[in-house]
């Protein structure tokens, strides 16, 4: 049981709403019974569907999802891949954008939930995780707000660099000059996130590679590092 407790802190505390924590805080929201369970999902099983929707809150512990949606011929169409500390799910005090859609593993990942009662307990006992999280949401909504304005306004180009620039900050590594993307990101998965036909996506990829934007080998992308804070 003490190694159990010990494991469960220490889970609490990497998930980034709890991060600045101390540890005797970490302590006193470990009394709430915070965290329901924990889940480990196999790589490419489905964590939720819109028919199968989870109650309450989740947090990604280690591992990578991703949240999509499936048009009526059966299209795919990427909304967010989530990582460590990343939430998803709906209650009736805050949405985070994850009602009716698809979350699947990108390779083994340990889920962990929160009911919405336990929820509104930890908010009502911690204001500071409520300005947290207020933060998270903030993000996100500005995260989708960026994706409709280079729908709106960019060409194809400029919409597949900006993508690869996002997830550069969020995965990428830098090693010699490039930002190698943690990801299987393949042609289609891109255009899985830009809601376009694969054709386009290779074409303008190619590209990328001829003016040394970006390097690729088989599911790896790499993306020059002097464009990654330049204004797209």
């Amino acid at each position: 049981m003490e190694k159990y407790q010990i494991d469960k802190l220490w889970y609490l505390s990497k998930i980034s709403i709890f991060e600045e924590m101390t540890s005797e805080e970490m302590k006193e929201i470990d009394l709430l019974n915070t965290i329901r369970h924990f889940n480990w999902v196999p790589k490419d099983v489905l964590v939720q569907s819109p028919d199968t929707v989870l109650e309450g809150l989740s947090f990604v512990k280690e591992g990578k999802l991703k949240v999509y949606k499936l048009n009526d011929s059966g299209k795919q169409f990427t909304l967010s891949i989530l990582t460590h500390g990343n939430m998803f799910g709906e209650i009736n005090s805050l949405s985070l954008g994850t009602k009716e859609v698809y979350v699947e593993a990108l390779e083994p990942t340990l889920v962990c939930s929160i009911s919405e009662a336990q929820f509104d307990r930890l908010m009502i006992s911690r204001p500071s995780l409520a300005l947290k999280l207020l933060k998270v949401v903030s993000e996100r909504l500005k995260e989708r707000e960026e994706q409709l304005e280079q729908i709106a306004f960019n060409g194809l180009r400029e919409r597949v660099i900006h993508m690869l620039t996002m997830l550069s900050s969020k995965f990428g590594t830098i090693v010699d000059g490039y930002a190698l993307i943690d990801l299987p990101l393949t042609h289609q998965e891109i255009a899985n996130m830009l809601g376009v036909t694969r054709e386009a996506v290779s074409g303008v990829m190619s590209g990328l590679v001829k003016d040394g934007v970006i390097k690729t080998s088989r599911k790896s992308i790499q993306v020059n590092a002097a464009i990654l804070n330049r204004p797209q």
